[in-house]
């Protein structure tokens, strides 16, 4: 499968836990992403047949082409897990996901856990090449685990067979609040043959432009500076810097986004996209507080779409 084209970079949309689900995911797709991840989902839960798990892997018809990320740290367990995805169409990447610096997954000896073994590592990114019937296998990681050792890291990936790379330039002590050490990308850039995408604090198109300059990396991938300004991934394709973005553009966005919401969970959609309410109304636009006040109260799909329509209108904004 021909994913990277050499002469443009790749923007990626980063898996996040309860916000890039598949109504946001479908919004970035159609407004410039270049390729979508899932949640992480669980091999283990996988092999056990979680009905939520298996709900995770739906995708939209927008989403070609489609990773699937997973998370385990038993080799075989991984593989019967691939063998799963498998049987499912639609799916273009399998990804293991190396980098989750939460607890509870770290403790399971998933996530970033794994870093901490690299030939452990390695064989499992084997298993997934193997066993995979799907066109790609790539790999999310950190630097380290504690301390930095970012190429020996990418090196285990790329022996493993691993297609490409995603790198978030901090180690898992660093969690989100470390400086991202771009150096470090740049660093693995040098070191290996495969595509790497850069990942961390990636918050604007600047920014965007400036991580691909300063560490050569192939793409980008972003994840929470994705959350409250999707429209992040068209301006990255079409150019666009902050100044220039129209505000037209943000209200086509932020609509199809309620659309999609209520497509996927039904008039329950409404509730669930008030968050994403409150952050895309956090600067910007005049009355947001009475907006917020105003949207939490609300249940029906048609009456918060005219109040979103009307609330986002261009001649609302306050720059």
């Amino acid at each position: 499968m021909k994913l990277f084209d050499t002469s443009s970079p790749l923007y990626v949309l980063a898996p996040l836990a309860g916000l890039t689900d598949l109504p946001f995911r479908s919004v970035v797709k159609k407004f410039g992403a270049d390729l979508t991840v899932s949640e992480m989902i669980s091999a283990n839960a996988l092999v056990h047949g979680s009905k939520k798990s298996f709900k995770m892997l739906e995708k939209s018809p927008l989403e070609t082409p489609y990773a699937v990320q997973i998370a385990g740290n038993d080799e075989e367990i991984v593989g019967r897990a691939v063998e799963i995805l498998n049987e499912r169409e639609g799916i273009d990447i399998i990804d293991l996901n190396s980098g989750c610096p939460v607890p509870k997954v770290v403790s399971h000896g998933s996530g970033s856990a794994l870093l901490k073994d690299l030939r452990k590592l390695e064989r499992i990114v084997g298993t997934i090449k193997e066993r995979s019937q799907k066109p790609l296998t790539s790999v999310k990681v950190r630097i380290g685990f504690s301390e930095k050792y970012p190429v020996e890291i990418a090196k285990a990936v790329e022996a493993g067979g691993a297609d490409f790379i995603a790198v978030h330039g901090r180690t898992r002590s660093g969690q989100f609040k470390a400086p991202v050490d771009y150096d470090a990308i740049a660093a693995i850039k040098r070191a290996v043959n495969i595509p790497v995408i850069a990942n961390g604090d990636i918050t604007d198109y600047a920014k965007a432009k400036w991580v691909l300059a300063h560490t050569g990396a192939d793409g980008v991938m972003i994840g929470r500076g994705a959350v409250g300004k999707p429209w992040l991934f068209y301006q990255l394709k079409h150019g666009v810097p902050d100044e220039a973005i129209d505000p037209a553009l943000k209200r086509e966005v932020i609509v199809e986004h309620l659309r999609q919401m209520v497509a996927f969970y039904g008039d329950y959609g409404v509730v669930l996209f008030r968050k994403h309410l409150h952050t895309y109304s956090k600067a910007g636009y005049r009355g947001a507080s009475a907006f917020r006040n105003r949207v939490n109260a609300m249940t029906d799909p048609g009456e918060m779409e005219t109040a979103v329509w009307d609330f986002f209108d261009p001649a609302n904004t306050t720059v």
